[in-house]
């Protein structure tokens, strides 16, 4: 029994039944499922410990502030994070990112530089847009060739002695490439630049180790690696912490406020103002256990495993349907981005549906990517620890529905 077949019973969700048929979920890029440990956890909490934390004595209030912060050691653990203090609790990818473009933003000047590449998402681009707006600085992208690839040729002529940061994603959350972000940052750190990655489509599915990447900034989110929605991380270096400034103020952020002036408080709080969503980063906690015990190398394995059958399936089933990204599943994370020629992706998605099947359709949040591809959509299946090669098989017999529905109507449009 591999990994999907083993781990699907931890999922109540996964015995749905969907428009007749049993829930096929191919969409784990966009959320993943919720293990039962993380659902009892979070509903362990309210039922028990419901407190705010950090700031009351009575038990409720050590409880939950117990385990809140027990939650945080759990993901530095995770993530390979040196301390507990490098790790700050977000609502999710997007605010980690965001919070890095507002403190850094502050210091560009006009004509310093910004480097992204033309596959990201939305959340690590938009902030450096309006940073680069505010500030007057420039913001350029590293092309994507090939198969989904970045220039790293296009992008040491991009570095220059203005590169104030570079910020790209571990994993592309469309085309799955795994970008050798390793390579990345020692080549901006050659020119002073700070590196930002996007590992939202990273954690869930790559053994990982922090230190050991060489960026300085790396965010996350809980919802993409079993956890519950509205948690996430960003990890930075800790000395670039203690002088960032806040992000947000409040409650929690402060050490010592009067009336016309305050003093922040140490890392991580510096950056938690307000009450934070404690059952959820406590979900997260404990869905990052459950990686951990599972094992990231067998996750990878498995996700390899099962791309490798997909994309077989697919070119052997449905040929003349065009696939994207790189072919060897050694260099490309759990994501299948393909498109059924004179049938536009959303129909795909749709007639999908009917047989229990969840994919995404749409440019997925990436629309500088589709038009480099000159693609106005994709469909896009997706996987993870639950996933099996029965529910690929239901997606290929998926497709050939499609085909047939739709026979009909494309034959009659050629002639």
């Amino acid at each position: 029994m591999n990994m999907g077949e083993k781990t699907r019973r931890d999922f109540p969700i996964l015995s749905r039944i969907v428009n007749g048929h049993p829930l096929v979920y191919l969409d784990s890029a966009a959320s993943s499922q919720k293990p039962l440990a993380v659902i009892e956890a979070v509903s362990r909490y309210y039922e028990t410990s419901h407190a705010n934390v950090h700031r009351s004595i009575h038990t409720l209030g050590e409880e939950a502030t117990e385990r809140y912060e027990a939650a945080r050691d759990a993901v530095r653990a995770f993530v390979g994070a040196r301390s507990r203090e490098e790790i700050i609790f977000t609502r999710g990818t997007t605010e980690g990112i965001n919070l890095v473009a507002q403190a850094v933003g502050r210091t560009l000047k006009p004509g310093d530089e910004i480097i992204v590449s033309e596959l990201e998402h939305h959340s690590n681009l938009i902030p450096w847009q309006m940073a680069c707006r505010d500030r007057g600085a420039v913001l350029r992208a590293i092309p994507v060739v090939g198969e989904g690839y970045l220039d790293l040729d296009a992008f040491d002529r991009l570095l220059s002695p203005r590169t104030r940061v570079v910020a790209v994603a571990h994993v592309s959350n469309v085309l799955g490439t795994i970008n050798p972000v390793t390579q990345i940052a020692e080549r901006a750190h050659r020119v002073g630049a700070l590196v930002l990655l996007d590992g939202a489509q990273a954690v869930p599915h790559l053994p990982l180790d922090l230190n050991a990447l060489g960026a300085d900034f790396y965010a996350f989110s809980g919802h993409k690696m079993l956890g519950p929605t509205g948690s996430g991380a960003l990890w930075a270096r800790r000395q670039l912490l203690d002088a960032m400034p806040p992000f947000l103020a409040g409650g929690e952020m402060i050490r010592e406020v009067h009336l016309r002036r305050s003093e922040w408080n140490e890392v991580p709080w510096k950056f938690e103002a307000g009450t934070p969503d404690i059952a959820s980063s406590i979900g997260f906690g404990v869905a990052a256990d459950y990686l951990r015990e599972l094992g990231m190398d067998r996750v990878r394995e498995h996700e390899k495993e099962l791309l490798t059958y997909a994309l077989v399936q697919l070119m052997s089933n449905h040929p003349e349907i065009p696939l994207y990204g790189p072919l060897d599943a050694g260099l490309r994370s759990g994501v299948v981005p393909f498109n059924v020629p004179g049938v536009h992706a959303h129909d795909v998605a749709q007639v999908l549906d009917r047989s229990g099947v969840a994919v995404r359709a749409g440019h997925h949040c990436t629309m500088p990517l589709h038009e480099r591809l000159d693609l106005p959509a994709t469909v896009r299946a997706s996987f993870n620890v639950y996933t099996t090669k029965a529910d690929i098989d239901a997606l290929i017999s998926g497709i050939t529905e499609v085909k047939r529905l739709f026979g009909g109507f494309l034959k009659a449009g050629a002639g």
